[in-house]
């Protein structure tokens, strides 16, 4: 894989669990599930629909988007300009985001944004299928420190291919590698391992 350019999509991945991350980008792993495959469904559908105007929004979806500065590169959903001002809206399956991986991959979109428009994006938006909600993103400074700190570790994550340890926590429920990770296997067997003797 070129790690000069990073997949936008591979920082939603890394911030979720390292150890995904990897499986998917450097193993080349991916099994699908019932969370999975209706991602990718609503994913098609939001493609599919070209660009336009929502009042006074303009919109276009699917675009791809690049950062020359971070080394990203990714296909946004759904941008959106209103009063001068573009912001990045990102679809996801679920009703909420429990954590901040949504948040890193709409700041990511926000970066690119920001390098093709020349103009700030204040902020984003993740749009949540489950309960036909958008959920606010500020770009925050703190939030662009966090999204280049990622940015820079996933890229360490694909030039090494060094694997990250399974960790079981809850982001496991529901996610499509867990038969390959084992992450509860791999701590029992870390946890009776006798200590090599001298």
């Amino acid at each position: 894989m070129d790690t000069e350019v990073i997949p936008i999509a591979a920082l939603n991945h890394y911030a979720y669990c390292p150890h995904r991350c990897w499986r998917m980008f450097c193993a080349g792993e991916f099994t699908d599930n019932q969370y999975t495959v209706e991602g990718t469904s609503l994913h098609l559908r939001v493609h599919t629909l070209g660009e336009g105007h929502r009042e006074e929004t303009w919109q276009v979806r699917a675009i791809w988007l690049k950062s020359e500065r971070y080394g990203l590169i990714g296909k946004a959903d759904l941008i959106e300009a209103s009063d001068g001002c573009w912001y990045p809206v990102e679809y996801k399956r679920s009703r909420r985001g429990e954590f901040d991986n949504d948040a890193l991959q709409v700041c990511a979109q926000a970066l690119c944004l920001e390098e093709m428009t020349g103009q700030v994006v204040p902020q984003g938006y993740v749009y949540y299928a489950q309960s036909h909600q958008r959920q606010v993103i500020e770009i925050s400074e703190p939030l662009r420190q966090q999204t280049i700190a990622t940015i820079a570790q996933v890229r360490t994550l694909l030039q090494t291919g060094t694997m990250p340890p399974p960790v079981y926590g809850p982001r496991c429920h529901g996610c499509s590698l867990y038969a390959q990770c084992l992450p509860q296997a791999a701590q029992k067997v870390e946890r009776y391992t006798e200590p090599n003797c001298v």
